[in-house]
């Protein structure tokens, strides 16, 4: 007898990411046999990326993935779509780690001498922290290097990137999402036709962020970056409210191994989930197929970048957390509204990803003392390197302590500045600005602003200068570029950190910084290799000059 007829799917409209299974012996994916399956249980096919095997497909949110799930390898409930919510204002991902500088406003400290190429690089502790003022007398940075930054975007306009920006190169993978199925707003109104924003528009700022520690020139203006002189390339993969979903952060990957790109700096989890988990017994049978499929899909991508020589340089992640005995989940899932849940961690079968995939370079977070900063991940399972990540509460107990200057100067876009009444139409800073730290400079007809944040998002910008540096110094022609292996990268990278030691005693509280206990962490390992600092504190000077040994594993 014939097994009954599924019910046709029902509800509103949502979209899947689909996983096609691998195809017999071929080492490719049945894309085909994918599509099929979804045109057939009643979606519609959006995107197809054949070289992970992942499509995103829209169809109703009820019974969708049971009609398909028996053709493909998984189905993930991508983004469930709403209505425009009559207030239209945005709700952006929290990151309370990164803006502590908005807690409230310090008094800032005398800046410090020029020291850098450009006029605001004295208050760039973490450029001179990694050595980059001394690396570009060497090397500088070569423009055949390409760093692709997979964000929220990049503003190709800002005076400091603009000489670096590849905007032929730069893709926009996303689509603005104004509302999620409960009508909370995500990404509020579209600003561009077509909801998509153009690949030289950042409306978050994160991204520009980034992208200036990586590369902004050294022109005379503003600020300098590790790797002055390399090419920038926007990978967005982020919606304006920084949610990062899986299919623009596999198609972002991807097309880095296709394009040529040499570096790709990943400062963020794959979202809605912290960790992605097999068999969380506190999630449903759906939403463990839904990670389970997340997880293949995320190691697919990876692993293709890698294979097409991508060096792929990720934060370790602001939960304070030893990542070998993850601290319970309260945040997951975090879209859409209203869905999280306390879910404890087994560290076994969960992985935050793309961190915990393969080939990644993991990168901790320090302050200006080299003190692991309080937000920081650590443990010796996920580290490689640490890098400046900027830490407001360092210094404990003298005057330096709470202080803007201890987090991370970078380049903020104007349009985000304006958006958030920082700035005003006629482009000056207004009180607000002034009060977080905002910075304007204006010189020959040119106008850039400035913005401090800190985080593990920042310290992986500047260990992807670094290996940026490194592929210059010593990567090969390849295609019209350089080309480098990106085990040799993270060799160099590893091998010409500067050794950190524990700190003594090797368990440090925040206590009296205001954390709570949660925060206490506990360093494992020498001065070679530890849970704080890895394998050690970048360094771009020893890295272009005494690399050499490492070239050969």
């Amino acid at each position: 007898m014939a097994a009954p007829a599924q019910p046709p799917p029902s509800g509103p409209v949502t979209e899947f990411s689909v996983l096609a299974r691998e195809s017999n012996g071929a080492g490719g994916y049945d894309v085909a046999a994918a599509e099929k399956a979804v045109r057939a249980a009643g979606g519609t096919v959006v995107t197809s990326n054949a070289a992970a095997g992942l499509l995103t497909a829209a169809a109703p949110a009820d019974g969708f993935a049971d009609r398909v799930s028996g053709a493909v390898f998984g189905v993930a409930r991508a983004k469930a779509i709403g209505t425009v919510p009559k207030d239209g204002k945005p709700r952006p991902k929290p990151d309370a780690v990164e803006t502590d500088a908005l807690d409230a406003a310090s008094a800032p400290r005398a800046a410090a001498t020029s020291a850098g190429l450009d006029p605001l690089d004295g208050q760039l502790w973490g450029l001179k922290s990694v050595r980059s003022d001394l690396a570009r007398t060497v090397q500088p940075g070569d423009k055949r290097v390409k760093v692709g930054i997979i964000d929220s975007g990049v503003d190709g306009g800002h005076p400091d990137i603009a000489p670096n920006f590849d905007r032929a190169a730069s893709r926009n993978f996303t689509k603005d999402i104004v509302a999620d199925v409960n009508g909370v707003p995500v990404d509020g109104p579209c600003e561009y036709r077509g909801c998509v924003d153009p690949v030289d528009v950042d409306d978050n700022g994160h991204g520009t962020h980034l992208a200036g520690t990586i590369g902004a020139a050294a022109n005379g203006f503003g600020v300098s970056g590790v790797a002055p002189n390399v090419t920038l390339v926007n990978l967005r993969a982020a919606q304006d409210s920084g949610f990062y979903f899986l299919q623009p952060t596999v198609d972002a990957l991807t097309y880095a191994g296709d394009a040529g790109i040499d570096v790709v700096d990943m400062s963020f989890y794959i979202d809605p989930w912290l960790f992605n988990c097999a068999a969380n017994p506190a999630d449903s049978a759906a939403e463990q197929a839904e990670q389970r499929t997340i997880i293949e899909a995320t190691k697919r991508a990876l692993n293709y970048a890698h294979r097409k020589g991508v060096s792929q340089v990720v934060a370790l992640g602001n939960q304070h957390s030893d990542l070998a005995t993850p601290q319970p989940d309260a945040t997951s899932p975090d879209y859409p509204s209203n869905s999280a849940r306390p879910r404890r961690i087994d560290n076994a079968s969960c992985l935050t990803l793309p961190l915990e995939g393969p080939h990644t370079i993991g990168v901790a977070g320090f302050g200006p003392s080299q003190a692991k900063a309080d937000y920081s991940n650590y443990g010796t399972e996920q580290i490689s390197v640490s890098a400046p990540g900027g830490y407001k509460r360092d210094y404990f107990g003298s005057p330096w302590y709470d202080s803007r200057e201890n987090e991370i100067l970078s380049t903020y876009p104007r349009n985000v500045g304006v958006a958030a009444g920082y700035i005003d139409a006629a482009g000056d800073l207004t009180p607000a600005g002034v009060s977080v730290g905002i910075q304007k400079s204006a010189a020959g007809g040119r106008v850039g602003y400035y913005r401090w944040l800190q985080g593990t998002s920042m310290a992986a910008p500047h260990a992807a200068g670094v290996a940026a540096l490194i592929v210059s110094e010593y990567g090969s022609p390849s295609s019209g570029g350089l080309g480098l292996d990106p085990d040799v990268v993270q060799r160099v990278l590893e091998g010409t950190a500067s050794d950190v030691a524990c700190p003594v005693p090797r368990t440090v509280d925040y206590l009296d910084e205001g954390r709570d206990a949660s925060y206490t962490a506990t360093c494992v390992g020498d001065a070679s290799f530890n849970g704080f600092y890895g394998h050690g504190a970048v360094d771009a000077w020893s890295a272009v000059t005494r690399g050499g040994p490492y070239l050969r594993g």
